[in-house]
């Protein structure tokens, strides 16, 4: 199988987990527990936090709290839009895109500025948006469908230039470990998920600037210094850490290696017939198309039977007729958002691989259109 639906979910890093494990077989305690195995399993758990913290944060200003995933995380971050209005963009996963949607209920003003033509928002229309009033902005830092890269140093900047009170969160899912990035001082929160770099299923993490309050939202033993109780995925984190340390230490590599891959395989595509969407300034690992002929869903079985994984945009919305991140662009027509194909990568997508899957993304496309 040549697996490239790497933005959904990854496949878990072998030693990561191989680490992991013999840890957990050996301290497999509870981390609240007041005897030495759960001191032990407690240190481990706290060696895992520092070493996600520093791999994209000063530990000075920030600190990090574990969630069961990225989208607990985003949720947690956007109840902190308590009054007047809240901003974000319509490129938002739905993790955040459906949370803002119901700050409604709780009385705050959801705002979503519109996006340019990769995917990206528009900082001056972002901005207009923001006021004295506006309790929260979240952007994404890389659009999970079309691989847009926001520039979310400048944009907390610049927000807190307009709106000091203002906490501003990105949701990092699709960049962490992945661009060259680390946490400046205008970020207050920053959402991260374990398997999407070769972590476990069931972990994810949110940075937090040490001076920004935060409320739970789940209360119980008061885990995680009283901000996300439950007993805490040891596994799972110990997991993170170990995939992480070794996704950063071929960050640059993995980075240079895939921007030069997604364009080969583009030039194959783009031969087939193929419209692209993802834009080439944007994240590596990302690279979206359409055949306006076909219907994305029904090419993603086909190249399944074929021994090719992809994805059709967003996991999380797979069960919508159209992407709504694509539709909020407003460039594609309904055939083409009918016929997208998301191609996501990983460090260990070989070329030879990914120019395979291309060529069997060419005849799956020639087959479906033969029949209509």
């Amino acid at each position: 199988m040549i697996y490239l639906d790497n933005a959904a979910t990854t496949r878990p890093d072998p030693a990561a987990l191989a680490r992991a494990t013999e840890l957990y077989g050996q301290t497999y305690f509870n981390p609240s527990a007041r005897y030495g195995g759960g001191f032990a399993a407690h240190s481990l758990m706290e060696h895992a936090r520092q070493a996600l913290l520093c791999s994209a944060a000063d530990p000075a200003l920030f600190d990090l709290v574990f969630t069961s995933c990225g989208t607990e995380a985003d949720n947690t971050a956007v109840r902190m839009a308590k009054r007047g209005n809240a901003v974000t963009t319509a490129g938002e996963h739905a993790a955040v895109y459906e949370s803002f949607v119901q700050l409604r209920a709780r009385g705050v003003e959801p705002r979503f500025a519109p996006l340019r033509e990769d995917g990206s928002v528009s900082p001056e229309a972002l901005l207009a948006m923001v006021d004295d009033a506006t309790s929260l902005v979240s952007v994404v830092h890389v659009n999970n469908e079309t691989g847009a890269v926001n520039d979310v140093a400048a944009l907390a900047r610049a927000v807190k230039k307009k709106n000091p009170r203002c906490i501003f969160h990105s949701d990092g899912v699709q960049a962490f470990g992945k661009l060259a990035f680390r946490l400046p001082a205008e970020i207050d929160l920053y959402s991260v998920s374990a398997h999407k770099i070769g972590g476990l299923k069931g972990t994810g993490a949110l940075f937090r600037r040490k001076t920004c309050s935060l409320q739970p939202m789940i209360y119980g033993g008061g885990q995680e210094n009283g901000l996300r109780s439950g007993t805490e995925n040891v596994l799972g984190i110990l997991d993170f850490a170990f995939a992480a340390e070794n996704t950063f230490s071929r960050r640059a590599e993995h980075e240079a290696r895939l921007a030069l891959l997604r364009e080969k395989m583009w030039g194959v595509l783009a031969g087939g017939g193929f419209v692209r969407i993802s834009p080439q300034g944007g994240s590596p690992y990302i690279l979206t198309v359409s055949c306006r002929a076909a219907r994305g869903e029904v090419l993603q079985r086909m190249l399944y039977d074929r021994g090719v994984a992809v994805g059709t945009g967003s996991a999380c919305s797979s069960k919508k007729p159209v992407s709504r991140v694509l539709e909020a662009i407003g460039t594609y027509d309904r055939a083409a958002l009918g016929g997208v194909l998301r191609v996501s990568f990983s460090g260990e997508t070989t070329e030879e691989d990914a120019l395979r899957a291309a060529d069997l993304i060419c005849e799956a496309a020639n087959e479906y259109m033969g029949k209509v």
